[in-house]
């Protein structure tokens, strides 16, 4: 097979589990929201299994997602991405500039009256991506270097502004505008804890794997061996993740249909804009397909888990503050999987050489 020459020879080098991707994301969807519907007291079982308030099911879904797809970064690459000034600097205006002021913005454009889900969308857009996008942008055949390095400084970022914008967005800015002013109590400790755990482990146990298994034999057995054996797992992963994330939340996502509907539609539009914004500006640099798909997806993507976590800590359990961050993976999900199609369509726009067919 030589380069991109039909799309169905693509789909056709798939496996069974990626080719219907859409259709089990879908199914893990609705049997969360059934589990959490119709088994009793399955989300206090669920929130009980924590440590430190950091809940031990979601954790070890988000590690066995994203073990693979960061065993699969070639790490003697990284300086590629890190002179790239154009990439990054797009990067962090996207996520720390227009992100959370879009969302602010049309939190409350479009949830004057609902002051708990607005300020629960406000936490949801400080809250960068360090997680799910490494699978989203990994599906779009995106440069898995340059989403490393992007996630990394998000997660700098997040530790050292996520409570100075918090702060800002919910408190300053809307004392300046004369709206209703809120706060939130999260200390840097938080974000750093679940930068640690979400991002720090499954990065260290890919460098290792990599580093470790080249040098026992070679990158060539570690690429065509290894990887395409634990490989599956990331989607394992994130099917997991998403049953566990529904099943918390799906009596209160099922009982309250025009609340989600409510906070769905910022949503949406927060998506649609964050994510054409960073194509758009990623073609207009000439970053090329995979770096392009990358800023677009890092730019897309939210924390849900740090969203929902300060959420719950600072409103309780049950607020609508954490309903609307219970809401985001579940308008996030669908949507960005729908990109990643977007995405593959739109690769034939750019020039040069196609993405590796494999990684589809």
């Amino acid at each position: 097979m030589t380069g991109y020459s039909a799309d169905t020879r693509v789909v056709d080098r798939l496996s069974f589990l990626d080719r219907f991707l859409p259709l089990w994301i879908g199914v893990a969807m609705a049997c969360g929201l059934l589990l959490g519907r119709l088994v009793p007291g399955l989300d206090r079982v669920l929130n009980g299994i924590a440590v430190d308030g950091i809940s031990l099911p979601i954790a070890l879904g988000l590690l066995i997602m994203m073990y693979p797809v960061l065993a699969k970064v070639r790490y003697d690459r990284l300086d590629t991405v890190t002179g790239d000034r154009r990439m990054l600097a797009s990067s962090l205006v996207l996520n720390w500039l227009i992100g959370p002021a879009l969302m602010f913005a049309l939190a409350w454009l479009l949830l004057p009256d609902l002051p708990e889900y607005r300020t629960g969308l406000i936490i949801v857009g400080l809250a960068r991506c360090i997680a799910m996008v490494i699978i989203w942008n990994d599906l779009a055949c995106g440069d898995r270097e340059a989403a490393a390095v992007l996630v990394a400084v998000n997660s700098v970022f997040q530790v050292i502004m996520f409570a100075a914008l918090g702060w800002f967005y919910l408190s300053i800015l809307p004392g300046w505008l004369g709206l209703e002013q809120t706060s939130i109590d999260v200390s840097p400790w938080q974000i750093a804890k679940s930068v640690a755990i979400f991002l720090g482990i499954p990065l260290l146990a890919g460098y290792f794997s990599r580093r470790l298994g080249e040098r026992a034999k070679g990158r060539d057995w570690y690429e065509r061996t290894f990887l395409p054996r634990v490989g599956p797992w990331a989607l394992y992963g994130l099917l997991f993740t998403i049953v566990v994330l529904f099943a918390l939340q799906g009596a209160q996502i099922t009982s309250r249909p025009l609340d989600v509907a409510r906070i769905a539609l910022p949503l949406l539009a927060y998506f649609a804009i964050m994510w054409g914004g960073g194509y758009l500006l990623g073609a207009a640099l000439g970053l090329g397909y995979e770096r392009t798909t990358t800023l677009a997806f890092t730019a897309a993507g939210n924390n849900f888990e740090l969203a929902i976590a300060v959420a719950i800590a600072t409103f309780g359990a049950t607020s609508g503050q954490a309903l609307a961050g219970v809401v985001g993976p579940l308008i996030e999900v669908p949507v960005l999987v729908g990109l990643v199609y977007v995405s593959l369509a739109l690769r034939s726009r750019f020039a040069g050489p196609r993405p590796e067919a494999t990684r589809a």
